[in-house]
């Protein structure tokens, strides 16, 4: 199989998978028979894991968010940005101590980071050993210095489509592919890991956010519920106040009418859906009932979650997770949430900092939770964004970027590290610093990591082969070896493993 490899969704390669679902007898369109075809399914895992994406639409700003925080870095950085007491967008580094990552081994050349200053909670997962960040990871498809990137050659040396552009880039790291792209790798992973489903496959890719490419699979659908659970059919599994006091009566009769068999061969395959989607409404329903409920922070009285949209969207996943284990006997899920607002090229300090605070908090709590359930080391959580953005302000915020820093939270992290490799802290055109081929301007970074090696990790604990990643993320096959990049200042030499590291063994 294909998956997300563009060159492998020809003309040819679906008029063959066309044959094998004809060969399957049973599939319909949404291919829900296909967990029992060889290349579906290829796991058959008896402990439980599930993968969290946490997505940041907007771009999250990556040098407010992971601070350069050693003397040097800090007082590049702040002359770079100019510090707020100026009247411009750097915190100041005494604002910073209380965040100062101290990671159990110290990154080279003496450089430090601190979280933004209302990320507390999300520190405490890093020094508990629960939390990672993933340095200047991003889009790639080869190995790049600004060299290669600067020299044209697109054959030797492409770079991802439409840099820089929002809806591209949420799809580039989603699905390797811009805008228009239907396949995503999360929904990949669900492909191969939902047979050891069972017969509740369908719950394999689950979204609170609503449609995501990340979750589509070949063969995995994405299951969408909002935070308040299920979406019900109202006419037939939810509730209507024309009925009257013959609900129950008109509601079967509904039923009826919207799920029998029909002779017509688009009314029946309408009626088979129907029939699916009250099903899945009576299975989610039931699994979040026996799951029960989490409390909110309200009126000045902490809950379990917080009451904002993240909180309750990571609050839904948890019950499903509870809920799906136990009373469903699913093995493998993946999940996709989101938060918006990060696109500030204005307004940076005043809006960021309330923005990584919801995102710190939500992750601190989730966490929890999973410890509280005993499922810790079963549930990953990563972040995504569209990019990262430019070190340079534009005033009062900064502009699209390429690569960004990210956070990785689970019991199976290896946590209380950094990995990858710190960029530099340059937007100079004529720098002299061995290092500067790290960005191509106005310090938008080149990632040192691929997002396909970030994949490669997490679906790597999650259980999959080499061969199965290789699949599912097209260019992995471009990775596992290292590049040297040499400048005015010197040469510096990057490994790009397709194990990244930040993660326990599967």
């Amino acid at each position: 199989m294909h998956y997300i490899d563009p060159k492998g969704h020809t003309r040819r390669a679906f008029l063959r998978r066309s044959g094998a679902l004809a060969v399957a007898g049973s599939a319909a369109p949404f291919a829900l028979s296909l967990s029992a075809m060889s290349d579906a399914a290829a796991q058959t895992a008896t402990d439980y894991k599930a993968l969290v994406c946490v997505f940041l639409f907007g771009g999250c700003d990556y040098s407010n968010t992971v601070i350069p925080y050693d003397d040097a870095s800090h007082a590049a950085y702040s002359t770079i940005r100019v510090p707020q007491a100026s009247g411009g967008i750097a915190i100041a580094r005494d604002a910073l101590a209380a965040t100062a990552l101290n990671p159990a081994v110290a990154l080279p050349n003496q450089r430090q980071f601190a979280l933004h200053p209302q990320m507390a909670p999300l520190k405490a997962l890093f020094d508990a050993g629960t939390a990672a960040v993933q340095l200047n990871v991003g889009p790639l498809v080869v190995p790049l210095s600004r060299a290669l990137y600067s020299s044209g050659n697109r054959k030797l040396y492409p770079v991802p489509p439409k840099l820089f552009s929002h809806n591209d880039q949420q799809s580039i790291w989603q699905s390797s592919s811009p805008e228009g792209s239907t396949i995503g790798w999360g929904g990949n992973i669900g492909d191969l890991v939902m047979g050891g489903n069972g017969g509740k496959s369908l719950f394999t890719c689950i979204s609170v956010s609503g449609n995501a490419v990340f979750l589509s699979g070949d063969n995995a659908l994405q299951y969408q519920v909002g935070t308040g659970g299920a979406v019900s059919i109202g006419s037939v599994n939810g509730t209507n106040a024309i009925y009257g006091s013959n609900t129950s009566t008109l509601r079967a009769a509904m039923a009826q009418l919207a799920q029998q068999a029909r002779t017509h061969t688009l009314e029946n395959e309408y009626n088979r859906v129907t029939r699916r989607a009250v099903d899945a409404y009576g299975d989610i329903s039931g699994a979040l009932s026996a799951a029960g409920t989490y409390s909110f922070d309200a009126g000045g009285t902490p809950g379990q979650f917080p009451a904002t949209g993240l909180g309750r969207q990571l609050a839904m996943v948890a019950r499903l997770i509870r809920g799906s284990q136990s009373n469903l006997g699913i093995r493998r899920q993946v999940f996709f949430v989101s938060m918006g607002g990060f696109d500030l090229h204005d307004n940076l300090i005043a809006n960021q900092g309330p923005l990584l605070a919801q995102l710190s908090d939500a992750l601190g709590r989730f966490q929890q939770a999973m410890a509280d359930a005993g499922m810790a080391k079963n549930v990953t959580a990563f972040t995504a964004s569209d990019f990262g953005r430019t070190l340079a302000s534009n005033g009062d915020g900064t502009d699209h970027g390429w690569g960004n820093h990210h956070f990785i939270v689970g019991g199976a992290v290896k946590g209380n590290a950094l990995y990858g490799y710190a960029p530099p802290v340059s937007i100079n055109n004529d720098s002299k610093v061995a290092g500067y081929e790290g960005h191509v301007g106005q310090g938008r970074l080149i990632p040192t990591t691929s997002v396909d090696q970030y994949g490669a990790t997490l679906g790597k604990w999650f259980g999959l082969g080499d061969a199965q990643l290789r699949e599912i993320l097209p260019n992995l096959k471009n990775f596992g070896g290292s590049l040297t990049a040499t400048d005015a200042g010197g040469s510096n030499t990057y490994d790009y493993p397709t194990d990244v590291g930040f993660m326990q063994p599967a």
